[in-house]
């Protein structure tokens, strides 16, 4: 007489735990690729840090002049920002490129939760923007950047960095996942990045700019993120900035989530 093993029954596709534990795998494939590519390596790492270390020695006295403030103070939260804008770009860049080779679609049609490989890159954005962002904090502690707070202001620094990340990380996505294989997508992400970098109050103080272009600057989403990571490092009031933020993060991704997943879609059925 033969004893049947039971069968388990198979976990289904759209459950939610198959969407989370396929999305952890996804995930850590997409930070084995940003590992294991050198030159994104030295761009996602070593080009911040550098550029935090030029934006020191070139602006230094000229912001910490027109401030009051080790200028310091403006130029980590800007670096920090700016380092989450432009890995989001070549994460913008891999996924077309991933496109381009077939890539997507043999994703799609395995016995996967559908949102878990989109998903997994903005995972991978959050490893991505910690770790950078963690590297950047101890470098900006030698050159003048003091967190009053201790450990509770470096959480929120974190916090506020990942929701103004996701958020242009989400945008990304969506914008990559749109555009056809030949579209400029660099170009067009370059020049949002570039804007913004140059425009806010980490770069100048807003009254540096000109009258009509002062509301502008400082109601872009980067000027009240970067406030909020100079008012939790040296103690100062974080409420009215962090609203803004919250408010330009949920729309943006609000606008953002349903074209990148309707995007996601075509783009995997295209071939």
């Amino acid at each position: 007489m033969t004893t049947q093993m039971p069968v388990a029954a198979p976990r289904s596709e759209r459950s939610l735990r198959a969407w989370a534990s396929q999305s952890g795998a996804l995930t850590w494939r997409q930070v084995s690729v940003m590992v294991g590519d050198k030159g994104m390596l030295v761009q996602l790492v070593v080009v911040p840090v550098l550029t935090l270390l030029m934006f020191k020695v070139v602006l230094g006295d000229a912001i910490g002049g027109a401030t009051g403030q080790d200028s310091s103070y403006s130029t980590v939260p800007l670096v920090i920002l700016v380092s989450a804008m432009f890995g989001s770009v070549a994460a913008g860049v891999r996924l077309n490129s991933e496109r381009g080779t077939g890539l997507l679609t043999r994703l799609y049609v395995l016995p996967i939760h559908r949102a878990a490989d989109l998903t997994s890159r903005l995972g991978s954005e959050v490893v991505r923007i910690v770790v950078v962002t963690g590297l950047l904090l101890a470098l900006g502690t030698a050159i003048g950047f003091r967190i009053t707070g201790g450990v509770a202001s470096v959480i929120g620094i974190i916090a506020v960095t990942l929701m103004f990340g996701i958020a242009y990380a989400t945008l990304v996505l969506a914008l990559a996942v749109s555009a056809g294989p030949s579209a400029p997508l660099v170009p067009l992400l370059s020049l949002i990045s570039s804007v913004l970098m140059f425009f806010n109050s980490g770069f100048s103080p807003i009254d540096a700019y000109p009258g009509w272009l002062q509301p502008i600057v400082a109601n872009q989403p980067m000027t009240p993120t970067i406030e909020v990571m100079r008012s939790l490092a040296s103690g100062g009031p974080v409420a009215h900035n962090f609203v803004k933020v919250a408010i330009w993060s949920v729309a943006i991704i609000a606008v953002c989530l349903i074209p990148a997943l309707r995007g996601y879609r075509r783009a995997a059925t295209a071939h």
